[in-house]
């Protein structure tokens, strides 16, 4: 099952709550969600009070990337602002393995990213806990930023070392998908596809649904 994540960085902040209900109205089944403490990454984005003020607008699922600093420091405030699914980044984490479980303890999803450069073997040892893997196909931090190619073949190593495994362990890729390139991305192996300017870029209704149509092509 191909999932769509639009990312609402490139939403019209003015406009949030009703950029959300459209997206989830179309069929978008997943909410991404950029926390950002210009520490990790350069910019500074959402918080606690953002996420739970859209909570009311969908009850569809809230994927949170935290792309912050020890990220385990939050996850209960994130929990009670509503967020489903929490994704940290293997390289903001000093202790992973007590991020995931802190995480998974609260009853939520928990997905572990990885930027362009790091290797997929880093997660080995955690694969068998985890619900996602984000490979980020664009360094972290701005929107709007190309794909970075290489990382196609990272979606395909991933999904090689979960099929060896026989784990059932979702792929997102964040970064640069558009409709001219999600083809090649779902034929690598990732099943959840983040598009911020690429879905909220013009008619975020009509983008959505054109998405939606590559995803049942793809199935067929």
């Amino acid at each position: 099952m191909y999932i769509l994540a639009p990312s609402i960085l490139a939403a019209d902040f003015k406009k949030l709550g009703q950029e959300v209900e459209t997206v989830a109205r179309e069929g978008a089944e997943y909410i991404h969600i950029d926390v950002m403490d210009g520490m990790f990454v350069p910019s500074i984005s959402f918080g606690m009070p953002v996420i739970k003020s859209l909570r009311s607008c969908t009850d569809k699922v809230f994927d949170v990337h935290m792309m912050v600093e020890e990220p385990g420091r939050y996850v209960e405030d994130l929990k009670a602002a509503g967020a489903d699914l929490i994704c940290v980044h293997q390289e903001a984490c000093c202790h992973l393995d007590r991020t995931i479980n802190q995480i998974k303890d609260l009853g939520m999803k928990v997905g572990v990213a990885l930027n362009p450069a790091t290797p997929v073997s880093t997660l080995d040892c955690v694969l068998d806990q985890v619900d996602m893997v984000l490979i980020m196909s664009v360094n972290p931090g701005f929107g709007g930023q190309k794909f970075i190619p290489y990382t196609l073949e990272k979606v395909r190593e991933l999904r090689s070392r979960l099929n060896a495994r026989g784990l059932n362990v979702d792929i997102q890729v964040d970064g640069g998908v558009g409709l001219g390139n999600v083809d090649q991305v779902l034929t690598a192996g990732a099943n959840i596809i983040v598009a911020g300017s690429a879905v909220f870029g013009g008619d975020a209704a009509a983008n959505v649904q054109a998405f939606l149509k590559k995803f049942e092509e793809h199935v067929k």
